[in-house]
């Protein structure tokens, strides 16, 4: 069997799971799908978690019968007007030396820890640019 990708869609309306083939070329094979009607969502917010997690389930459930496979993880998006993005920089001194991937994992995580309310998380990080040595623009220190 090929490698196996599952994305699932958690809208306000209905939530959709597809199943992806991935083929030695790169593309992906459509080989099953699967929705429910969401409930226990509301304008993108869970209101009722146990209903929000029974229609996951359904969508799965249908999505796995078409494709004849069981789906153990999913690529799953993330929106709504409670997320939030923002940029934030972190920096950390070096000496005279090549940066490392630790280096890399420490500035990422001085850009992390920011102040946020109490009632949110960072959730994903994305860096955006390196600067080293006054250097700007870099990608891949």
């Amino acid at each position: 069997m090929e490698e196996l990708i599952v994305g699932l869609d958690i809208g306000t309306s209905k939530i959709c799971a597809v199943v992806g083939e991935v083929r030695p070329d790169g593309m992906v094979d459509i080989i099953g799908m699967g929705s429910h009607p969401s409930i226990g969502l509301r304008k993108g917010m869970v209101i009722n978690i146990e209903n929000t997690v029974n229609s996951i389930k359904e969508a799965i459930e249908e999505a796995e019968t078409m494709a004849g496979c069981e789906i153990s993880s999913v690529f799953a998006g993330i929106a709504g007007g409670h997320i939030k993005g923002f940029n934030s920089h972190g920096v950390i001194a070096l000496k005279n030396r090549e940066v490392t991937k630790l280096d890399i994992e420490r500035v990422i995580d001085a850009a992390r820890a920011v102040a946020i309310p109490m009632d949110r998380e960072v959730i994903h990080t994305l860096p955006q640019e390196f600067i080293v040595d006054d250097q700007t623009g870099i990608s891949d220190p």
